[in-house]
């Protein structure tokens, strides 16, 4: 067990934390490379914004999986890292989940790398609105489409706020209220670069630690990834749980193979007390 070794090293330093979507699958949200994921292939932003058709894909599974996640309730691991920040342990957490769990847990230093599921943007005059006041257009534009797909067979969540639905031909895609222009969810995609400033944002969280702590992510996305080989190039401690190998192994200080649920909990118990201890 290398439960030992991890609290050894995160003991009495400041620690950032990057999360991925391995914390977040004992709140009913699956991810994409887990042991146990469904083979999937993500939108990329090529996709979506170049074919009509995959756009049309995209909002139909979209419209009856964002609520899903809406209503998803953060687990013990979110729960975990909001005390840990109380305490004054975690200074900072960067997040490439778009499920807002670790805001819904109490965490307040949060950067969403990734952008949220809970606003939508127009591409061509940069309008935002809200996911919600979206969906009550969606359904205004596709009425009864969601009870319809719920009977067929039920609706099977996916990763990002989408859900399995094969039919998808007949449904109407919204467009912006005031320029016409293409709405997207605000998340970066497959394919798209994540703004700058929120990059210099979440470098800042890790420059501001002592250690950094990898929680749920494979690290297969260099957007995460950067920030585990920034911690190691400065000689920064860097401790990973994850079920399964992740790309930054290598990296690793210590590496714990597990779920993040029990792992964070313990460290609240080991850990939580430390406030006096980082200078919080």
């Amino acid at each position: 067990m290398d439960a030992p070794e991890l609290i050894d090293v995160l003991r009495g330093r400041r620690v950032a934390v990057l999360t991925g979507a391995g914390i977040s699958t004992d709140s009913g949200i699956p991810d994409y490379r887990g042991p146990d994921s469904p083979p999937s292939n993500p939108m990329t932003i090529r996709q979506f914004t170049s074919d009509p058709a995959f756009r049309q894909r995209y909002w139909a599974r979209n419209h009856l999986g964002w609520r899903h996640m809406d209503t998803t309730a953060p687990n013990a691991g979110h729960r975990a890292l909001a005390r840990l920040e109380r305490a004054g342990v975690v200074c900072g957490l960067i997040t490439q989940n778009v499920d807002l769990l670790h805001t819904k847990a109490g965490s307040r230093a949060v950067v969403d790398l990734h952008g949220s599921y809970a606003e939508v943007i127009c591409l061509g005059c940069g309008h935002r609105m809200s996911r919600a006041a979206l969906a009550d257009l969606l359904e205004e534009a596709n009425p009864g489409f969601a009870q319809r797909a719920k009977a067929v067979g039920g609706i099977a969540v996916a990763p990002d706020a989408d859900a399995v639905v094969d039919d998808t031909a007949s449904f109407r895609v919204v467009d912006c209220g005031r320029c016409g222009g293409m709405l997207k969810p605000d998340i970066v995609y497959f394919g798209e670069n994540v703004p700058k400033e929120r990059v210099t944002e979440a470098y800042s969280v890790v420059d501001a630690a002592d250690a950094l702590l990898v929680a749920g992510s494979s690290l297969t996305v260099y957007s995460g990834y950067r920030f585990v080989r920034h911690a190691a190039a400065a000689g920064m401690p860097v401790a990973i749980i994850n079920r399964g190998p992740t790309r930054g192994d290598a990296l690793a200080t210590v590496k714990v193979d597990s779920g993040c649920s029990e792992m964070l909990a313990l460290l609240v118990c080991e850990l939580g007390a430390q406030t006096d201890a980082v200078g919080a």
